[in-house]
């Protein structure tokens, strides 16, 4: 298989949890290159569980995830940032007592080329995005409003260059307006060339946005196809969705 027919990351079979608890069970589903696809699902059915997995930070119990077509099974977290995946994690995950420009370096640091003019170059394309961060960079983070310390999330898990960015829970916590001109932000990240995982409890917000969707449904996956005809068909949006 060429380059460009092969999936940027395929997950066969997944099984994974917590110690003795399972949580993930047979997860298959594949992510192509320039991929826009949201994973939606009601609270605890898995989805924090799965990219945490995807990033190494929690080890499967059976199953395969394989990235540019090599296995990362084992890998550890910053070998997966450092192979081209990124995560701005639930809940922001700030070191609020850090400015933001603080934050965004943190971001870079298992790049392998942190020369001081591509860490700039880096800093300047977050800054590009998000203008608003950068009339702060020299503000401590916990002293911003949720939506900048969403940015920031997200500004910082750009600054790990990924080909492959998962956003876990953008909304959370966030008014109507403000999730709005964060989805706005992506969808330009996205026009670049950064294929992105949307994770979402609230599916209208991801589903109005993503081109695919992956369903997860205590653990396991229910459905898998276009946001479009997910939405089309009630029956699909009532039993999975509510």
């Amino acid at each position: 298989m060429d380059d460009q027919a092969m999936p940027l990351l395929e997950i066969k079979g997944l099984n994974a949890g917590y110690g003795m608890i399972p949580v993930l069970r047979d997860v298959s589903f594949t992510i192509g290159k320039g991929d826009l696809i949201a994973l939606v699902g009601s609270n605890g059915a898995g989805k924090t569980t799965l990219i945490k997995t995807i990033s190494g930070l929690i080890q499967p119990t059976a199953g395969d995830i394989i990235l540019h077509g090599k296995s990362i099974v084992g890998r550890n977290s910053a070998e997966i940032v450092r192979m081209g995946v990124t995560q701005a994690p639930e809940g922001r995950r700030v070191f609020s007592g850090l400015t933001v420009e603080e934050n965004l370096r943190l971001g870079a640091f298992t790049r392998t080329d942190k020369s001081a003019r591509n860490l700039k170059e880096s800093l300047e394309t977050v800054y590009e995005y998000f203008p608003r961060l950068k009339e702060r960079r020299k503000q401590l983070v916990g002293t911003m409003s949720g939506g900048e310390q969403q940015m920031c999330a997200i500004g910082r898990a750009l600054m790990g260059r990924p080909q492959l960015l998962m956003i876990d829970e953008l909304s959370l916590g966030l008014a109507p307006i403000i999730v709005e001109s964060l989805l706005d932000i992506l969808a330009q990240i996205h026009a670049r060339g950064t294929t992105i995982l949307l994770v979402e409890q609230d599916a209208s917000v991801a589903l109005g946005f993503c081109q695919r969707a992956v369903v997860l449904e205590t653990g396991s996956i229910a459905y898998t196809g276009t946001a479009v005809d997910l939405l089309s068909d009630g029956k699909l949006v009532k039993s999975y969705l509510g």
